[in-house]
């Protein structure tokens, strides 16, 4: 099938470049000419595993192209995916603007039937606007129709959860849309689930604000585990073995972020108050996260008691391992706390350099984490890369100026970290 990705963002470009790899006929584009160029040329805007050996044997294929017209988007497929950025707004709601703009770009370029299918993350009832913008700029003797096709990839695995997704959601109002959509996926093995348009959008948000939540309340466990001295990995372990709970997400630290949680858990409760429910229990899930980074800042300053012109080395700058994406980051928000109190701070990651470089001025960067650790009266572990479980612990003792680890991750051995001869603190765990 002819399919449209408008916007190649992680979603967009993930989203194109599987469909593409299932046989589909896949053009992407963007209102960014400089990242299309890039794409042709073969390059990556982005770090994604596997992701950059997918599009170029996709497009050496000629299953996947890349252009900047919405025009020819529309001209091309049947199916059209909108994978729109929808950023927060100062009071948490999200920002439709680049929705209604595709919509109504997508109106005026209508010549013969169209599905419009979200992707983008959007409040419940964003479907019905669409449907109407579209309705109102299309030349009234054209078809279309509206659904709601949410995507559920987690950055640093986006290509193996959406070739082998848990589910596939479809929303739509029609039996010839729903027909369509199954076709799309029928090369992938998934149940699929299908519901009203309103339903699939409260789907997406409800599903990232329940993971969000249940990593709050790992941290807010974690907490409860310092006091009395229990270890929250033992504790997290033992609730996750409850097949009605289950272990993902339960890992204690200094909370969550990316491009994701922090704006939908926002957006969702921004919607509820204006549909009129107080979904007091997501600003709470909001503030055990935001928390969870300012006791960690505190346990850095119990650690070095004076943190004013202290070297600190930052491991990981990016909100999660596997991703150069910066986008909320709490490794970026810890350490600038840090520099606020007047920290010197050298940071490491293997992937995030060039964006937090870009970013934030007023660290310096390093190209190893020993580089990083070289006079430091203390390292943090700030994100999850396996580089930094299988590092050379002699080298980095050898390159400080006191061995002593903070470990906001809870990814290193405490005993073995102990033998080494580290003072050595991560989070809920003696």
């Amino acid at each position: 099938m002819k399919i449209s990705i408008i916007g190649t963002g992680y979603v967009g470009l993930t989203t194109g470049a599987c469909l593409a790899e299932r046989g589909h006929a896949v053009l992407c584009v963007d209102q960014d000419r400089e990242k299309i160029a890039l794409l042709r040329r073969g390059k990556m805007p982005i770090f994604e595993p596997g992701l950059e050996s997918l599009v170029k044997g996709n497009v050496r294929a000629g299953r996947l192209s890349f252009g900047t017209s919405n025009k020819d988007a529309v001209a091309h497929g049947k199916v059209i995916f909108m994978c729109v950025a929808t950023p927060p707004r100062p009071d948490g709601s999200a920002d439709l603007s680049a929705i209604e703009a595709v919509a109504r770009d997508i109106a005026g370029h209508l010549k013969e039937f169209r599905l419009v299918a979200e992707k983008s993350t959007v409040p419940v009832a964003t479907g019905s606007r669409v449907k109407d913008v579209i309705s109102k700029y299309r030349p009234q003797h054209v078809d279309f129709e509206v659904a709601s096709n949410p995507e559920f990839l987690r950055e640093g695995c986006a290509i193996e959860d959406t070739m082998n997704p848990d589910r596939i959601v479809i929303g739509v109002e029609s039996k010839r849309a729903e027909t369509i959509l199954r076709e799309v996926y029928k090369p992938f093995k998934a149940p699929v689930l299908v519901t009203d348009i309103m339903s699939a959008e409260l789907i997406k948000h409800a599903s990232n604000a329940f993971l969000a939540m249940k990593i709050s309340f790992a941290n807010a466990v974690g907490q409860i585990c310092e006091l009395a001295g229990a270890n929250v990995v033992e504790v997290t372990r033992g609730v996750g073995m409850d097949r009605r709970i289950g272990p993902g997400f339960l890992n204690a630290g200094i909370g969550y972020g990316g491009s994701c949680f922090p704006k939908d858990v926002a957006a969702f409760e921004a919607i509820s108050r204006e549909l009129g429910y107080d979904f007091s229990l997501l600003r709470e899930v909001q503030r055990v996260n935001e928390k969870a980074r300012d006791l960690f800042v505190k346990k850095v300053e119990r650690e070095l008691w004076i943190v004013k012109d202290k070297t600190i080395a930052a491991l990981g700058l990016s909100f999660k391992a596997n991703t150069d994406d910066i986008r909320e980051s709490v490794a970026i928000k810890i350490i600038r706390m840090l520099v606020e109190k007047g920290a010197k701070v050298r940071a490491y990651d293997p992937q995030a350099l060039a964006k937090a470089r870009a970013s934030m001025n007023t660290i310096a960067y390093c190209r190893s984490p020993y580089e990083a650790a070289r006079g430091a009266d203390a390292a943090l572990v700030l994100t999850d890369w396996e580089e930094f479980r299988a590092l050379d612990f002699g080298r980095l003792k050898k390159v400080m100026a006191h061995p002593t680890i903070l470990d906001g991750r809870n990814l290193l051995d405490p005993g073995k970290m102990r033998e080494l001869g580290f003072t050595y603190r991560s989070i809920g765990r003696p």
